[in-house]
Formats: C-alpha cells, sequence, structure tokens
C-alpha cells in the first residue's frame, strides 16, 4: 500500500485554484439501478475538469527558481487549462503545446487563461517531443499530465473529499482511467483510509492501456488506441500510476462509444450539465457493472470527470445515446420484393416505433432494408423483436453493435455495385483540419482505384472514413505497408456483414 501519498494528499495545494467540489445525489440514475448514486462534480472546477489538481500541485512544488523560469506541457485540452490557469494564478510563464488538429474551442480556452499556445505536429506524440524539446533549450519546467507524484497527489484530494462528504456505507467509488493519475490518487487514499470499499477503473475499449497492463502483469503500449474519449486517450499507462493501480485498484471495466453516449444522457437528466465522453466514462462503467452483479440498496460514487465537449459533438453523442442505453436496435432484414412488403413488415413490428428506415432497389427478388427500432428494455429485449420477425419468416441480422453500420453505412445504403470487382474495405481515423481530407485522397487514390467512399464530420479532433479501393488479387500483400506509409490508423472492413449486405 503506497501510504507515503497519504501525507502527499493531505498536504496537496490546490485550493488557491481549485474548489471542493460537491457530491451530488442522482436521483433518475438511483431509482432506476435501484442503488444510491452519488456524482462527483468536477465539471463545476473553474476549468470544467479535474485536471486543475494536479496541475497547480505540482507546479507549486517547483522551487522558486525554477518556476521563475516557467513551465510547459503537452497536451490538447484539459490539462493545458489547468496549466495555463495555474501558471496565470502565480504569476509566471506557461508554454503549453498542443496538435495542429486541436478544436479551436480548446485553444481559445488555453488563451483565454494567460497560455503561450505553440500548435505543433498532427498528434499527441509529436507535440510532446516538442515540449519536452523546450525544456532543453529554453529552461522550462515539465508539466506531466499524469505520471508525477505532485500531480497524482493533486488529483488524490478529490479521494480526500468523497470520503469526508459521504461518511456512511460507502461500496464502490468509479474512476475514469487514461495515463492512471486520477485513479492512483483516488485509490490510494480511499484504500488507506477505507479498504472495504472497492475501487473500479474504467476506460473505454479502444484504449483500454490499465486494463492490457493489468492483465500482462507489466506496461504495455497498445498498437493504436481510439479518439472517441480523447481526454483518455493514453496508449501507455504511467510507470508510478501503474505501480500504485497494481495495489490500490480492484478491477477494471472497459465500455464502448454507446455506452460512454448514453452515460452522458444520464448525467444530463440528473445534473443538467454536459459533460465531455471522458467525463461520463465512470458514469457508464458503473452501470455496466450493477447489470452484471446485479446489485441493489449500495453506495456507489462516480467521477463526472469534465465538461470540455465540443458542441459540433453533441450530434454524436445525442445519436448513439439511445443505442448505449438499449432503446434503439439497428437492423438488416430481408423482405420480399413485392407491393405491400413493407406494410407487412410494419404490421409484423407492432407498435414499436420505426427510428430509421434505409432502402434502395436491387433486384426483382428480395429486398434488403436497413431498419432502427424503437425499443423499451424495462419491457422487452433486442432478442424478442428478433425473435418475431424470425417467426414471421424473416431474414434477420444485428447491426446494433457494428460500428462499420452505425458510423458509415445507415448514411450509404443504396450503394450496391454489382460490376465492382477486386474491392477491399477499409475504415480510417485521420486528423481533422484544413486540407486533411484532401491529402488523404491524394495519398489512397495514387496506386489503386477509389470504388467507394463514406466520411462524416462528428466534431472531433479526428475524422472518420471508410473506403472501397479496387485491388487485384496478386497485389493485396502491398496494402497493409502502403497504408502504414500514409500514417492513419486504419481497419480493414472487407468481411464485415453490413458492407456485404448494402454496398458490396
Amino acid at each position: 500500500m503506497p501510504t507515503q501519498y497519504i501525507r502527499k494528499i493531505l498536504e496537496s495545494r490546490v485550493y488557491d485554484v481549485a474548489v471542493e467540489t460537491p457530491l451530488h445525489f442522482a436521483p433518475f440514475l438511483s431509482e432506476r439501478l435501484k442503488n444510491n448514486i452519488l456524482v462527483k462534480r468536477e465539471d463545476l472546477q473553474p476549468v470544467f475538469s479535474f485536471k486543475i489538481r494536479g496541475a497547480y500541485n505540482n507546479i507549486i512544488q517547483l522551487s522558486e527558481e525554477a518556476r521563475s523560469r516557467g513551465v510547459v506541457c503537452a497536451s490538447a485540452g484539459n490539462h493545458a487549462q489547468g496549466v495555463a490557469l495555474s501558471a496565470k494564478e502565480l504569476g509566471i510563464r506557461a508554454v503549453i503545446v498542443m496538435p495542429t488538429t486541436t478544436p479551436d474551442i480548446k485553444v481559445k480556452g488555453v488563451r483565454s487563461r494567460g497560455g503561450e499556445v505553440v500548435l505543433h505536429g498532427d498528434s499527441f506524440d509529436q507535440s510532446l517531443a516538442h515540449a519536452l524539446s523546450l525544456v532543453e533549450t529554453e529552461g522550462l519546467s515539465f508539466i506531466h499530465p499524469y505520471d508525477d507524484k505532485d500531480t497524482i497527489a493533486g488529483q488524490g484530494t478529490i479521494g480526500m473529499e468523497i470520503l469526508r462528504q459521504h461518511t456512511g456505507d460507502l461500496d464502490a467509488v468509479f474512476v475514469p482511467v487514461g495515463g492512471g493519475g486520477l485513479i492512483a490518487g483516488i485509490a490510494a487514499y480511499v484504500k488507506y483510509l477505507r479498504p472495504d470499499a472497492l475501487v473500479i477503473g474504467v476506460e473505454y475499449e479502444e484504449s483500454a492501456c490499465l486494463k492490457a497492463a493489468m492483465e500482462a502483469g507489466e506496461r504495455v503500449v497498445l498498437p493504436q488506441v481510439g479518439l472517441f474519449a480523447d481526454g483518455v486517450a493514453v496508449a501507455q499507462i504511467g510507470e508510478e500510476t501503474f505501480r500504485i493501480c497494481r495495489e490500490c485498484v480492484d478491477e477494471v471495466i472497459t465500455v464502448n462509444a454507446d455506452e460512454i453516449c448514453a452515460a452522458v444522457k444520464d448525467l444530463f437528466d440528473d445534473t443538467r450539465s454536459v459533460t465531455e465522453p471522458a467525463g461520463a466514462l465512470a458514469t457508464a462503467g458503473l452501470k455496466k457493472y450493477v447489470e452484471r452483479e446485479q446489485i441493489t440498496e449500495k453506495n456507489l460514487v462516480t467521477i463526472a470527470s469534465g465538461a470540455n465537449v465540443n458542441f459540433d459533438r453533441l450530434r454524436y453523442v445525442s445519436e448513439r445515446a439511445e443505442l448505449g442505453e438499449g432503446r434503439e436496435a439497428i437492423l438488416a432484414v430481408t423482405i420480399p420484393e413485392k407491393p405491400g412488403s413493407f406494410r407487412r413488415f410494419c404490421e409484423t413490428i407492432g407498435r414499436r416505433n420505426i427510428t430509421e428506415f434505409n432502402y434502395r432497389y436491387f433486384d426483382n427478388r428480395d429486398a434488403c432494408i436497413f431498419v432502427g427500432v424503437q425499443m423499451h428494455p424495462e419491457t422487452e429485449t433486442r432478442e424478442r423483436l428478433i425473435e418475431d420477425l424470425t417467426d414471421a419468416g424473416y431474414a434477420v441480422e444485428d447491426l446494433t453493435d457494428n460500428e462499420v453500420a452505425k458510423l458509415h453505412v445507415r448514411h450509404m445504403v443504396g450503394g450496391h455495385a454489382p460490376d465492382v470487382d477486386n474491392e477491399v474495405v477499409y475504415r480510417f481515423e485521420f486528423p481533422e483540419r484544413p486540407g486533411a481530407l484532401l491529402n488523404f485522397l491524394k495519398r489512397v487514390g495514387t496506386q489503386w482505384n477509389i470504388s467507394m467512399f463514406h466520411y462524416r464530420n462528428h466534431g472531433a479532433a479526428y475524422g472518420r472514413v471508410i473506403v472501397g479501393i479496387q485491388v487485384p488479387e496478386g497485389e493485396r500483400h502491398q496494402i497493409p505497408e502502403f497504408l502504414d506509409d500514409i500514417g492513419y490508423h486504419f481497419w480493414e472492413e472487407s468481411d464485415n456483414s453490413a458492407y456485404k449486405l448494402f454496398l458490396s
């Protein structure tokens, strides 16, 4: 047990800039989950995120001479604003290196708090390398976002506040995990004073670096990370944070994007706060844990860690929240291509509301329709709907958990191309900045013909694209090396059932 952190947490200097945030009872969530749910409102900090605690405590612990030279960090979001405001409060220089893909709202947020913004590189790694070079060339002190003892201690004050604000039975605390600074600080304090309380980490399934490290027994580097929950998009857990987590964290749960979007909606319903995806991560994990364990009447705390979300991104969150709550099913259904078929299909659906219907004529035998159906999980399951349709003679495939179907195909249905041969399909993420899409098209289209393309802006720092490329069988072996040279994250989707049903 890392007991040396207890004193560091108690002596942390965070309240010069941070506030003691409330622990709010969540009535709607509590009633629905049949447990006592408490939300730690770190979205109410001056920078709308818990990061201000660790940033300020790290800077204030520097010597006066080091502070006088100024500080530097690499961040695209919450840590950047925490460092900028902390430095402004102390009257010192703060250089914030941010990727060129950083949304304008976050750049303005840092500048408004007195930070000198340096836009460098397309990725965090490139920004980090430049920030570290400024340590050498300008004598600035680097302020680490998570893997630093003073940063961890600053975040640990959240655990101290939770135990002071809730003195009764405490069954579990759910904490979002990126690099591990927040959960390390909270876990060290809570497990020392309340060893009976569970500390459960929650990670986005596409950036689950702590879970991977726990399973391997050592820190590992994820080959790639998903960027939907950008506040926790970290490829490797911190060295010091992992040391603490191995001793103090009871379990790590992973959740998907839909479950996070549903949690954003849950927190809005209970607090009227619109959290960022990473800010709702812990709540998504709490819901998943309650469903899995079938527990009731327990005292559960979730951390609402931040609310720095681009307004444009809410479109995507809203669209996916119903899926995350189990209130919408996405299905591919084959119906006869003849008059009256759609009416008969609707009669089979019954009083269930159809939320989406996509179809285009292909041949005179069968029609494959892409349909969304509203569900009421309190009274019926998706499995029951599929069973009803199957019993009525329909061929049904469930696409509710199919990312390609939800991100792309639902906007492209009707694109069958029987005369296109040698088509392979890949899904990409690339930096969302002026000229990036054109650059992507130029790079991908130089060697083979592009036979299908879909892109939709989701208000995030990274664009998502699905591409069909005509590649002769004898040249398929060249694809991985060719795509690696482009430098974007990619996944092959040639065997994806949604693609085969609607687009191939």
